[in-house]
């Protein structure tokens, strides 16, 4: 049985330096924008019921989209952890494997046939899809002997992806609702509202908590399911459980962000460098370094080009797939 990987630096500074990170990513993306903010505006902002242009500014634009970035970046980066390591695939990522496609025709569909439905409908569509979605590319996987090797498995969730996009497609034209499903599907966090936050923040903590939980499970299974046999573990309860949490985790992101690719693949990668394989430590971390990064992406679309918004989407890509391409060229070890 392989050993897991156990970190020189003891995990607690660590894990400091990663907040550390955090906090600065979140300084510099509520000071950079379109609107010229001072760290003092940010500031009075935060610690004050001080009133101006600027503080408006960052308490209902900045301030929520920000967070905003925190928790989809946190639940994507979590939930492609989880993939990697219950499936022992180092490709596995929600927007690769079906899950951010499923999630979009759910959204098109309650758009479609449910125009009146509120946020939290939206949501539950988007959970339903995303699970359609990846029970597809699995489905596929496993026609065949040894369908779950990572590359059969990225194949089946690309073609499945593109089949679903394009059924979310037809359903925007059909339904004459094209610029309403396109702007959701985009990808972006601009326009994000407080109440949007409030309805989607308890389910990704919820799916992140649970995770937490269930995190040394995780790491028996991301050696070998012999092993976690071996040692009492129900493997078909926890592995039901993780994959409800990843349904998730998907879902609200696509419901707030729309689709994103990449995060959940790019950032566990990069945390298992940093803290080693055992998922105690790898989960915390990533959800630490996806806001992180999310933030980064966020910041720079919404500068690149200022006043002028930069697609979201766009960024995360061009920052996502060389990493990609590079982890397939290492057959997925480079960084485990």
């Amino acid at each position: 049985m392989a050993k897991v990987n156990q970190p020189s630096i003891p995990f607690a500074y660590k894990m400091l330096a990663g907040i550390v990170v955090l906090a600065s990513m979140f300084a510099a993306s509520m000071v950079y924008g379109a609107a010229d903010v001072s760290v003092k505006d940010v500031w009075l902002a935060l610690t004050s019921g001080a009133a101006g242009e600027k503080i408006s500014i960052i308490r209902e634009t900045r301030l929520p989209r920000e967070i905003a970035a925190i928790f989809v970046g946190s639940a994507l980066a979590v939930s492609g952890a989880i993939m990697q390591g219950m499936t022992r695939n180092p490709l596995a990522d929600p927007g690769l494997l079906g899950l951010t496609a499923g999630a979009n025709v759910g959204l098109a569909l309650t758009l479609a046939l449910v125009p009146s439905a509120n946020y939290f409908g939206i949501m539950v569509a988007c959970f339903i899809g995303a699970g359609v979605g990846a029970i597809m590319v699995f489905g596929i996987g496993a026609m065949k002997k040894g369908g779950f090797s990572p590359y059969r498995i990225v194949l089946a969730g690309a073609a499945v992806s593109a089949f679903l996009y394009a059924i979310a497609e037809g359903i925007g034209i059909y339904f004459k609702i094209s610029k309403d499903v396109s702007m959701w599907t985009a990808g972006g966090l601009i326009g994000t509202t407080w109440s949007q936050l409030q309805v989607i923040a308890s389910f990704i903590l919820l799916g992140i908590f649970i995770s937490f939980i269930l995190s040394r499970q995780l790491t028996i299974l991301s050696v070998s399911e012999e092993a976690a046999v071996g040692l009492g573990q129900k493997t078909i309860q926890i592995k039901t459980i993780l994959f409800l949490v990843i349904i998730l985790l998907a879902g609200a992101s696509v419901a707030l962000a729309g689709k994103m690719a990449f995060i959940g693949l790019l950032v566990p990668h990069v945390v298992r460098a940093i803290v080693g394989t055992d998922y105690r430590f790898v989960l915390p971390m990533s959800a630490i370094f996806g806001a992180a990064f999310m933030m980064l992406a966020d910041t720079l679309a919404r500068t690149i080009q200022a006043p002028f918004e930069t697609p979201l989407a766009a960024i995360v890509a061009m920052m996502g797939l060389p990493f990609f391409l590079f982890i397939v060229n290492k057959g997925g070890k480079a960084f485990s």
